[in-house]
């Protein structure tokens, strides 16, 4: 039996390795034995370890024959860096700001598959572009985008599945978006709106820098923006508290001891955030994407509405399947291109991965409507 470990067992990475655990022999590590124990499957080996360390990571990785990654965002690229080193194929969801494409170089050189950005988004967005792109000349993308929990609790009416400061990064990193074949930079948060969803509501969207590698992979499409969805009113908060300062990296000192406000600030929101025992969630999506097909001016829409089911919050369910999706294709032989590779390079495996998405339940509901022709 093939042999995966997966780094992390957060929300997500611990859903991951129980839906490989299904077909492969599957190890789980992570530095909190409080994250491992809540991992109930006996068929998953579970690991204490920091694989900050190079030393312990490759020792881990070396009898493996795939790597899933599932850590926070400011551990992702050294960790992929690192695996790659180690000339093992990875698949990785960790959200971090560095260019991916710095590492295809040495991805080539070690004969290694590596795939980056692969949840529901950036990630299923990324596949549903690339699958398009490949039988249309697209001219506009939208993605609105959002994990929000069922039961509204003031003030932020917001739980995190992901780690603290990967969130808090969204408040912060400069939002990227194209328009008019031009790349418009504007900070995070910026440009609310108020957008309804059917069975949800009203919503309210904000500029995040969620197009990542499409910004250079599909620079011949003239309009592309992802938005993050919350429920209306906790964008204020966040400006707020931005404002004020909690959310920088800069060392202040206190009483003779220097901290940095971003740490302070997750340490105290976390408890708020923080996924409890038995809380459920949404996770919304709606993907527009326009242009010329055949002659013919058309617009296909994607919604996905998912709910908390089968004991599983919904943002693990929509970001782990579509891990775990791509993780069989590359474990398997299905995938094999060496390098680098965003989501929308598995543009061909598209029907696929939406087909074991549908088999967990994961529907995107698809429409198509054709356009006046300008």
């Amino acid at each position: 039996m093939k042999k995966i470990i997966v780094l992390g067992s957060g929300l997500v990475g611990s859903v991951m390795a129980n839906d490989l655990a299904k077909n492969y022999e599957v190890t789980s590590v992570d530095i909190s034995t409080k994250n491992l124990e809540k991992i109930q499957s006996e068929k998953i080996n579970k690991l204490c370890a920091d694989v900050s360390e190079k030393d312990v990571l490759e020792n881990l990785i070396k009898n493996f024959d795939l790597v899933v990654g599932a850590l926070p965002g400011f551990m992702g690229y050294n960790i992929m860096k690192r695996v790659i080193e180690a000339k093992k194929n990875i698949v990785d969801i960790s959200f971090y700001s560095e260019d991916p494409f710095d590492l295809d170089k040495i991805a080539k050189e070690n004969n290694v598959v590596a795939i980056m950005d692969c949840g529901v988004a950036p990630g299923m967005g990324n596949i549903i572009f690339g699958h398009h792109n490949k039988t249309m000349n697209i001219t506009d993308y939208e993605c609105l985008v959002g994990g929000l929990p069922k039961k509204r609790e003031w003030p932020f009416e917001y739980q995190a599945v992901f780690s603290p400061i990967d969130v808090i990064e969204e408040y912060i990193r400069p939002a990227r978006y194209v328009q008019n074949a031009q790349l418009v930079t504007k900070e995070a948060l910026s440009d609310t709106q108020l957008v309804d969803f059917k069975n949800i509501g009203t919503l309210e969207s904000w500029n995040s820098d969620g197009l990542r590698t499409l910004i250079k992979t599909m620079n011949h499409v003239p309009n592309m923006i992802e938005k993050t969805l919350r429920y209306p009113g906790c964008i204020e908060y966040l400006k707020v508290l931005r404002a004020c300062g909690y959310f920088s990296y800069e060392p202040i000192e206190i009483n003779g001891n220097k901290i940095r406000p971003i740490d302070l600030t997750s340490k105290l929101l976390f408890p708020m955030w923080e996924m409890k025992q038995g809380d459920q969630d949404y996770t919304v999506m709606r993907i527009k994407i326009s242009g010329d097909e055949n002659g013919k001016q058309v617009c296909y829409t994607y919604n996905l509405l998912d709910k908390y089911q089968d004991k599983t919050i919904s943002m693990a369910r929509t970001t782990g399947y579509t891990c775990t999706a791509v993780a069989n294709l590359v474990i398997e032989g299905k995938y094999d291109k060496k390098g680098i590779s965003p989501p929308e390079f598995l543009w061909e495996h598209f029907n696929e991965i939406n087909k074991y998405l549908g088999d967990r339940n994961v529907i995107y509901n698809i429409q198509k409507q054709e356009l006046k022709n300008k």
